[in-house]
């Protein structure tokens, strides 16, 4: 690890580690041994906020013991997999809109910034649940054209939800692209506003080895059963059984 763990709202850190040369997506992920022992024992993943000169960089939620741990690791040499998974598409120019909630917006700063060396006009909605939640929103905004926060108190931006501005945004505009990360009730609706216009989603399911061997992420498509871990974590959001994933 680069360096010490940064504080960069309530709860939430970012992470940098050095010596990834290789090509990575956004929406792609890395697996992590948070600590020395035997406990936690499972990896845990993150998505990549940003990979930049060989850096990768990761926002964390502390919320548990993994994460806790993680959160207060100094720098130096950390067992790292990655990066994995299957990222977003990056198309060529157009309007797109990004759509992120909570800690589901990392992976979408790295997005927004690959979709902008493209060519595409970008719309930004940032969902927190409140202002002390928002983080590195200076970034955000210097990577898109619009950046829209909602906050679920009002306390910063507009209150409300992200799927209610999305609505009002997608039924006053044409987007050629929707991208999404974060809870599953929201993505979902997200998936049903969109309509005719394609979407991708990131999903969050808890992934266990992250290379597709115990098949704990698995989740149901209308192409079948599909491990989030290798076939995603990003799928078209019409083609996921909405109704068979977790709230």
């Amino acid at each position: 690890m680069k360096e010490k763990p940064l504080l960069v709202a309530k709860d939430h850190y970012l992470l940098k580690f050095e010596d990834f040369k290789e090509p990575s997506a956004p929406g792609q992920f890395i697996n992590i041994r948070v600590s020395e022992g035997s406990d936690p024992l499972l990896r845990r993943p993150f998505s990549l906020f940003d990979h930049e000169q060989g850096v990768i960089s990761c926002v964390i939620r502390a919320v548990g013991k993994g994460t806790e741990l993680l959160s207060q690791r100094e720098p130096g040499g950390i067992d790292i997999l990655g990066p994995l998974g299957k990222g977003f598409t990056i198309r060529k120019g157009g309007r797109v809109l990004i759509a992120g909630g909570g800690v589901g917006n990392a992976p979408l700063y790295y997005l927004a910034r690959k979709l902008a060396g493209s060519g595409c006009d970008i719309t930004f909605i940032y969902g927190a649940r409140s202002r002390e939640y928002i983080y590195l929103p200076e970034r955000y905004r210097e990577a898109v054209g619009r950046l829209v926060i909602t906050t679920d108190d009002g306390s910063e931006g507009t209150k409300g939800l992200v799927t209610d501005m999305a609505s009002d945004l997608i039924g006053r505009e044409r987007f050629d692209m929707i991208y999404t990360c974060g809870p599953a009730p929201m993505m979902k609706a997200l998936a049903g506003i969109a309509g005719s216009t394609p979407i991708e989603v990131s999903v969050e399911n808890y992934f266990g080895c992250g290379i597709g061997l115990c098949s704990g992420c698995t989740i149901e498509t209308a192409d079948g059963r599909k491990r989030a871990c290798v076939d995603g974590p990003v799928f078209d959001g019409a083609s996921i059984g909405w109704e068979t994933m977790p709230d």
